[in-house]
């Protein structure tokens, strides 16, 4: 190589050094002044798509709680929709994580839409927050250190479900549920608690063409003689049901205890229809609008005055998942690259949650009270649910013990 070639290939290095060194540094920047970005995968389509936009108006009050910044970095939240669809949720989630490049990923109703997109998450090292679904895989031996729930393991509302049975004296049940894997986790957590009979037992159809008509269901569960109905249909699922339930005559034949039917989504449409069947129906849930503290007395009101009703459980759970991710970026000054940090940060779970103060087991799943909710007419006369009793203190799911972390 000649002298003036050999310079000439110096001086080549030397330029794509620089350039190499201003990207990394401008890259640098970015990531310590850009903004947070979030996916947030829900249903937005199809009759479930109500419980989506309720997730979806829940986290854009959060963010405007926030001032629309976490630790002084604007908030950027993509949508998406998963179409109450296992492949088009992970197709959704493949785009955030991959061509998006989100920082977290949130949200999810279906506990098989979320086992179809955690890979995803998971293996390409980002945060994923389940806003919602609470399958046992992922709080058991499938558990991963950059999984976090703001909700509960499925099984856990079922079987505080069982211990209010217990204690009201009901021997015999029977038990409706849909066919997937919430479903199944709803039907095994009732199960695991519940000390009296279970008489009878229905897995429905479920998915795109779910069942909703319940009639020949329904009325094998009145000849069976049962003291009590238990019932997990959550979405359109729910409506129906209750509307078959009211028709059927069975509000004093067979007394109604569920899990994630009755909420605030469906009890202005039940109220609506004049539906009084509900009326003093029974549920479990972590969280109820009544919940006396402060964060969740500010999202009631706020949420109330924006949208005209009062929120549901997938709502403040939402807004829970943002507070998380808040919770973080504050703990580590904003710093998106500092992964062990971000995940110290949010197992002390330090943020005014909705359901007033929790703690993360090994899982990442919370440990959390469990209430007893009843439906009630409010001062105004509209239609919520109000807590009756305390039923857990301080519940860890049953799973936690086959998680490795």
């Amino acid at each position: 190589m000649t002298k003036n070639k050999r310079l000439l290939a110096a001086t080549l290095a030397v330029a794509i050094l620089a350039i190499a060194t201003t990207a990394l540094l401008h890259y640098n920047r970015g990531r310590t002044n850009g903004s947070v970005k979030i996916g947030f995968v829900t249903t937005l389509t199809t009759p479930a798509g109500v419980i989506g936009e309720d997730m979806q108006n829940a986290v854009n009050l959060a963010v405007e709680h926030l001032g629309g910044k976490m630790a002084g970095r604007d908030i950027e939240v993509i949508f998406e929709d998963d179409g109450f669809k296992p492949e088009i949720g992970k197709q959704k989630t493949d785009k955030l994580v991959k061509k998006d490049d989100v920082d977290f990923v949130a949200g999810f109703i279906w506990s098989h839409v979320l086992l179809a997109s955690s890979k995803t998450v998971l293996d390409a090292g980002k945060f994923l927050i389940s806003s919602n679904a609470g399958p046992s895989q992922l709080a058991g031996a499938g558990c991963h250190a950059n999984f976090f729930s703001t909700s509960w393991q499925n099984d856990q509302t079922p079987m505080a479900m069982g211990e209010v049975l217990n204690t009201r004296g009901v021997k015999s049940l029977y038990v409706m549920a849909p066919n997937y894997a919430a479903g199944k986790n709803m039907v095994a957590g009732v199960e695991r608690t519940f000390k009296g009979k279970i008489v009878g037992k229905d897995m429905t159809k479920w998915g795109k063409d779910k069942q909703l008509d319940f009639s020949a269901e329904l009325a094998k569960a009145k000849a069976s003689g049962a003291d009590g109905l238990f019932i997990f249909y959550p979405g359109s699922a729910g409506g129906a049901f209750i509307k078959q339930y009211q028709q059927a005559g069975l509000r004093d034949v067979l007394p109604l205890y569920s899990v994630f039917t009755v909420d605030s989504i469906s009890l202005p449409k039940f109220q609506a229809a004049n539906m009084e069947g509900v009326l003093g129906s029974s549920s479990t849930m972590f969280w109820a609008p009544d919940l006396d503290n402060a964060a969740n007395h500010k999202f009631v009101r706020d949420f109330k005055a924006k949208h005209g009703r009062y929120p549901s459980f997938y709502a403040a759970q939402s807004y829970d998942s943002i507070m998380l991710i808040d919770s973080a970026l504050r703990a580590t000054d904003g710093d998106l690259d500092d992964r062990d940090a971000l995940r110290a940060a949010m197992e002390q779970a330090d943020y005014a949650s909705l359901r007033g103060l929790y703690r993360y087991g090994n899982n990442h799943f919370p440990i959390q009270n469990f209430y007893l909710r009843e439906v009630v007419a409010d001062a105004d006369g509209n239609w919520t649910t109000s807590i009756v009793s305390t039923i857990y203190e301080n519940h860890q799911d049953t799973y936690a013990s086959e998680c490795a972390l």
